[in-house]
């Protein structure tokens, strides 16, 4: 390890510590030339889960911006936040369990979707309107209907209103 303060390549380790996180390593090192110390972090170098876009790009899994999502479609609507950091722990342990470390937004976007549909259907409507990206009105009234014949056309009501009668 180089010296920051005079560049000297050697030096001894004085002290290391695993982190609270048990994530990475501190050492307290002493240059053996100007004998001033300073603190290195070693920390294991990790591939990223990563995301394929639907034109082909990569991105990073990013767990904030499934939860922004999410949070965007529930505004308003009576979905507790443990409910939703429930289904961003669900989303990410789905692309975690990828052998191929990544999986298509599609995949992860379904999965979200069937996840809003069982517990709040207006959310669930806000998600699929960002996600799918309607062009149009018609697309949009398609996906109500679809929406309408599955769940037992007759009381208007969600899931959750179903469940207190």
């Amino acid at each position: 390890m180089k010296c920051p303060y005079c560049g000297f390549a050697e030096d001894r380790v004085v002290d290391s510590r695993e982190s609270k996180e048990a994530d990475s390593i501190r050492r307290r090192r002493e240059c053996e030339r100007c004998n001033k110390r300073f603190t290195t972090y070693e920390r294991i170098d990790e591939i990223p889960y990563m995301v394929v876009k639907k034109d082909g790009r990569r991105e990073k899994f990013d767990r904030h911006k499934v939860l922004d999502g999410l949070m965007h479609a529930c505004l308003k609507r009576p979905v507790g936040s443990l409910l939703l950091e429930q289904i961003v722990d669900e989303t990410e342990a789905f692309v975690v369990d990828s052998s191929e470390r990544e999986r298509s937004t599609s995949e992860v976007g379904e999965l979200i979707m069937t996840r809003l549909k069982a517990i709040d259907t207006v959310a669930y409507i806000r998600f699929a309107s960002v996600y799918r990206d309607f062009k149009d009105v018609s697309e949009f009234k398609a996906e109500l209907e679809e929406l309408l014949s599955s769940r037992k056309i007759g009381d208007g009501k969600d899931s959750r209103a179903r469940a207190k009668d």
